[in-house]
């Protein structure tokens, strides 16, 4: 009987070590899963704030888009109540103020072209010029005596050039030497 025993202990003791190993297998897994659904919760919270962002920053720029002008126009409404009082003034005074009324437009011009000036808008083309096909646009052809071929004999409308991008073309008289 006493090996009976030994079996029955060496056994037992065999089951408790596989047991504890199966317990410590089954805390690991538990543990390792514990891990996981952080980690997936974590990425989800992430992917959830980046969406947000993007869809926020994507906002910003279309509402920047869409009003990107509204400075330039704030900056022009003082021109335009300017040009207001010049009417109403030249309404009241009748012809008796030309000299006044010609100073109140070229008041009215300086503050335009210093608007222009701080936003980088510059005016080019001037009569003794030589055309640009990129910078002009003939409107007509004539010959005078004394001047070059494809000189600027006339300027019916400045090109005006934002940065380094003409946003208008200058509209010109060329001379044109008969052939």
């Amino acid at each position: 009987m006493p090996s009976k025993k030994k079996k029955n202990i060496s056994e037992t003791i065999k089951k408790s070590k596989k047991e504890s190993k199966a317990t410590k297998l089954k805390e690991q897994i538990n543990s390792q899963k514990n891990d996981l659904e952080d980690q997936k919760d974590k990425y989800l919270r992430l992917k959830a704030e980046f969406d947000n962002y993007r869809r926020r920053k994507e906002k910003e720029l279309i509402d920047f888009l869409k009003y990107d002008g509204e400075l330039v126009i704030k900056q022009f409404l003082s021109v335009l109540d300017d040009l207001d009082r010049l009417a109403k003034a030249s309404e009241k005074n009748g012809s008796n103020n030309n000299e006044k009324i010609k100073e109140g437009i070229d008041l009215i011009l300086n503050k335009i072209n210093k608007r222009f000036e701080e936003l980088e808008v510059v005016s080019f083309t001037k009569p003794g010029d030589i055309v640009n096909p990129e910078l002009h646009d003939a409107l007509m052809m004539r010959t005078e005596d004394g001047k070059d071929e494809n000189e600027i004999l006339e300027v019916f409308e400045k090109g005006y050039r934002y940065k380094d991008r003409v946003i208008r073309h200058a509209k010109v008289v060329v001379n044109q030497t008969p052939s």
